[in-house]
């Protein structure tokens, strides 16, 4: 996970800005009109028998209960088969924090879905702004991104992220589960709270992962140590690449100059 300077000012900026976003679009008509017409748009000119089947299996493949299985069986993963365990706790932060912050943004902003009647399978679930489901894509892209960002793959990680992400969202408008708004309101809402996670991740989270109370145990069982010793080397060597998703140890290491504001 990369260490990005100034984290805490920019993520309270960045997520003053969604919910000031939300609220306009929310609570009145300087952006709600424009919001339903696009929506409208895509739903009357776009819609036909095998493309409703397709949006839906893309929207379906970051809903909820996806979501959790997805994360469950990454992390799973890097912790148990690879034997990464601050990869692992790295990911699942970025993933969940990202996720679960739009939570928060739905309770102050409090949107209604678009109309039932427009909906191709009707939500029962909560508030509008912003989208869970394209909140999970942008954190999950963010999250191979930490993981990929200083390997040869990066930039098909970022063009594949950025697709995914459009796919998903434009999926949430074309079932008639959100407004354009709402979609563009998760990217900011997620890139906040990953903005603040990572300032987490240095000040506070990696220095202390052997201390955490039964998580410390298990990390420590999968090879904590090892990996601490890998990245502690490939630092020195200047060799390290594609293992940066926990690039940077306690605050004083000497990391951070070296890595900043990549």
């Amino acid at each position: 996970m990369p260490y990005v300077r100034h984290w805490l000012r920019n993520s309270v900026l960045l997520f003053a800005t969604a919910i000031a976003l939300g609220l306009v679009a929310a609570h009145t008509r300087l952006i709600q009109p424009h919001d339903l017409d696009l929506d409208r748009t895509i739903q009357t000119h776009s819609r036909t028998g095998w493309l409703n089947h397709t949006m839906e299996a893309v929207s379906a493949c970051a809903s909820p209960v996806a979501g959790v299985i997805i994360l469950a069986v990454w992390c799973g993963w890097l912790l148990f088969v690879k034997r990464r365990p601050i990869a692992a706790s790295a990911t699942f932060l970025v993933v969940a924090i990202g996720w679960n912050s739009t939570q928060i943004a739905k309770a102050i902003v409090a949107r209604n879905r678009p109309p039932r009647e427009f909906m191709l399978d009707p939500e029962i679930g909560s508030n509008s702004f912003p989208s869970g489901h394209t909140a999970f894509t942008v954190a999950v892209a963010i999250a191979v991104f930490f993981l990929f960002r200083e390997s040869r793959h990066r930039r098909t990680v970022v063009v594949c992220g950025v697709f995914a992400v459009l796919l998903v969202a434009f999926s949430r408008m074309y079932v008639g589960a959100h407004y354009p708004t709402d979609t563009f309101g998760s990217v900011l809402i997620a890139s906040s709270a990953i903005l603040f996670v990572t300032g987490l991740w240095h000040a506070w989270l990696l220095p202390n992962l052997e201390r955490l109370p039964v998580l410390g145990g298990l990390l420590g069982r999968y090879g904590l140590a090892e990996e601490r010793a890998a990245l502690a080397a490939a630092d020195r060597d200047g060799e390290y690449a594609g293992y940066d998703e926990h690039a940077h140890p306690a605050p004083g290491h000497g990391r951070h100059r070296r890595h900043a504001g990549r």
